[in-house]
C-alpha cells in the first residue's frame, strides 16, 4: 500500500522524486504553468506545442527538471474535456492509474500533486478524495509473490503527497483514509484470486475470512463438509464430492449500533478451482479457473472494509466454498440433488456448479437471517462475459427498488453494471421432467445468464434480491490503468458503497 499524506503546501514545495500536474484538454498556458516554466522547465510552452500535448484523457508529457537541487521528473497528464460543464470521474480514476504507472516507469518512489477541484467533476470534495485514496492504492497493486528475479520486479511508488487548501486538509485526510480502507479490501480480494489454486483452497479462504473477522470484531461461523451434509445442503456437498478437500460454508456478521437497523445480505460464490467436474472443461477454458471464487473473495473482503468503516445497517456475508473436481466420487450428469430449502435439481452439466452452491447459501441466508435485501456476487456464466465483455457486470433482478440502489452504488463507486431482463418468458428454460428444476437452461431459450438467474430465484423466496454476474469483469480486464492483468476485485467497491449509503 502507498503512504498518502495530505499537505497545505504547494506541489513543488515538497521533496519528491516526481511532481504531477493535471490539466484539462485544450488548456490555456496558465499562471501556474508559467511559474513552472520560469523556475523549473525553460521553454515549457514551446515543448508542449511541439510535442502536441493538449491534455487529452491520459495523455502525458514527462520532462526532467531540477527542483530543490535534485533532478526530478515533472509529469503533465491530461484530464480530458468537460461534458455538460463536468469532467468525467472515470477519466480521473484512469488518470490516477496512469500517474502511478508513470511513477513506476520513471522510478519515482515519491510524488506530489494538487488535488483538483471536486466541483469540476460534479462530486463532493470528500468523494473526490476518497476515490483518490482508493485508486492510487489499487493502481499500486502487484502480484509478484512467486517471481524470484528481482530485476523483473517493478520499482514501486512508496509515497504520495496530496496538496489541498489548509481549510480542507482534515476532511480530505479522513476521506483519503476511507479510500485507502476500500482499496485494501479490493487488493485483498485480488491477491486471494491471483494466488495459485493449490494455495487458496476452501479451507484456506475460510481462514482468510476468520482473520478478517478477528481483526474487525465480526461474528463468524464456519461449517465443514460433514456439517454441510448434515444440514441437507445437497448443492454445496454435491459439487464438493469430487474433491479430496472439504467444502466450507462461511457466515460473517456485522451488527450496527442501532437495533432497528435493516439487514442486508451479501452472498458469494466460492469455487476455488473449477475443472468443470465430470463435464470437463477444455484445457484453455480451465487456465484461469482459479478466479471462480471471485464472488466469495469480493464479499469477504468487503466485510473487512465495512468492519472498519461501520455502516448504519446490519450486514450478513455468506459464502459457499468448494472445488469442482472430476474424481470418481464426483456428482454425475443425471444426478438429482436436494437443497437446503428442500427443492431438487437435475444436474445436466456438472460445469454449471456455481448455481448449485449458491442455492444452498441463498436459502440458508433467507431462513436464518430474513434480510431486507440480498445481493449475490458470482462468476456464474460465460454467457455474461460474451454478452457484456470485460467492462460491465451483469445485474439481474425483478425488484426495481433494490436494483436501482445497486446501480446508483455502482456509479458512485466507479464500477459498471448493466441490467439484463429477468423476464418471466425465460423461466420455463430450467424446467426438468424428473426434478423441480434443471441446472442448465434449454437451448431453445438461449440467454444463459438470464436462465441461470432464474435457477437462483428458486432459493430467495420473497426477499428483494439482486444477482451480479461478474464472469467478465472479475479477471483480466484490459485498458484500465488502475487494474493490471489478473484479478480486478470486481464488486468490492460497489458493495462497500451500497452498505455505507443504504
Amino acid at each position: 500500500m502507498i503512504t498518502i499524506k495530505t499537505s497545505s503546501k504547494k506541489t513543488f514545495d515538497h521533496k519528491a522524486h516526481g511532481y504531477v500536474v493535471l490539466v484539462e484538454e485544450d488548456f490555456s498556458f496558465s499562471k501556474e504553468l508559467k511559474q513552472i516554466e520560469k523556475e523549473y522547465i525553460p521553454n515549457l510552452q514551446l515543448i508542449m506545442e511541439q510535442r502536441e500535448f493538449t491534455g487529452k484523457p491520459q495523455q502525458n508529457l514527462v520532462l526532467p527538471a531540477t527542483v530543490q537541487d535534485h533532478v526530478v521528473d515533472v509529469m503533465f497528464v491530461g484530464l480530458g474535456k468537460k461534458d455538460k460543464k463536468k469532467l468525467d470521474m472515470e477519466t480521473y480514476r484512469r488518470v490516477l492509474g496512469k500517474v502511478v504507472k508513470l511513477a513506476e516507469c520513471y522510478k519515482c518512489e515519491s510524488i506530489s500533486f494538487e488535488l483538483p477541484a471536486a466541483s469540476s467533476f460534479g462530486v463532493t470534495a470528500e468523494q473526490l478524495a476518497q476515490h483518490t485514496g482508493t485508486i492510487l492504492n489499487m493502481a499500486s497493486y502487484h502480484f509478484a509473490d512467486f517471481i524470484t528475479d528481482k530485476k523483473r520486479k517493478e520499482r514501486e511508488l512508496q509515497e504520495v503527497t496530496v496538496c489541498v487548501e489548509s481549510k480542507a486538509k482534515k476532511t480530505t485526510e479522513k476521506a483519503i483514509q476511507a479510500g485507502e480502507c476500500i482499496a485494501h479490501a479490493v487488493n485483498n480480494a485480488r491477491h486471494w484470486i491471483d494466488l495459485p489454486p493449490s494455495d487458496l483452497t476452501p479451507p484456506h479462504l475460510a481462514d482468510k475470512a476468520k482473520a478478517i473477522a478477528k481483526k474487525h470484531g465480526l461474528k463468524i461461523t464456519v461449517f465443514n463438509e460433514k456439517q454441510v451434509n448434515a444440514m441437507g445442503m445437497g448443492g454445496l456437498a454435491g459439487v464438493s464430492r469430487g474433491s479430496h478437500l472439504d467444502c466450507r460454508l462461511v457466515i460473517m456478521e456485522y451488527k450496527a449500533k442501532k437495533k432497528s437497523a435493516p439487514t442486508v445480505a451479501f452472498v458469494g460464490k466460492g469455487i476455488t478451482f473449477d475443472t468443470g467436474g465430470l463435464s470437463l472443461k477444455p484445457a484453455n477454458y480451465m487456465e484461469e479457473m482459479k478466479d471462480d471464487m471471485s464472488g466469495a473473495a469480493a464479499v469477504i473482503a468487503a466485510m473487512g472494509a465495512l468492519g472498519e468503516l461501520k455502516p448504519n445497517i446490519n450486514v450478513i456475508c455468506v459464502t459457499a466454498l468448494a472445488e469442482n473436481m472430476p474424481r470418481w466420487t464426483a456428482t454425475k450428469p443425471g444426478d438429482i440433488l436436494r437443497f437446503y430449502n428442500g427443492k431438487t435439481a437435475e444436474v445436466r452439466n456438472t460445469d454449471a456448479e456455481g448455481r448449485l452452491v449458491l442455492g444452498d447459501a441463498l436459502s440458508y441466508t433467507v431462513k436464518h437471517y430474513k434480510p431486507d435485501a440480498m445481493i449475490d456476487v458470482a462468476t456464474l456464466t460465460g454467457a455474461c462475459a460474451y454478452s457484456l465483455g470485460p467492462f460491465y457486470t451483469g445485474l439481474l433482478s425483478q425488484h426495481d427498488d433494490i436494483a436501482e440502489k445497486v446501480q446508483r452504488a455502482a456509479e458512485r463507486a466507479g464500477e459498471k453494471v448493466w441490467r439484463l431482463p429477468l423476464d418471466n418468458d425465460y423461466k420455463p428454460a430450467i424446467r426438468s421432467s424428473v426434478a423441480d428444476m434443471a441446472n442448465t437452461g434449454s437451448k431453445k431459450y438461449m440467454a444463459g445468464t438470464i436462465t441461470a438467474a432464474f435457477f437462483l430465484q428458486n432459493f430467495v423466496g420473497d426477499t428483494p434480491w439482486v444477482h451480479l454476474d461478474i464472469a467478465g469483469s472479475a479477471f483480466n480486464v484490459p485498458d484500465l490503468p488502475y487494474v493490471k492483468d489478473g484479478a480486478t476485485g470486481a464488486s468490492v467497491r460497489l458493495l462497500v458503497d451500497l452498505a455505507m449509503n443504504w
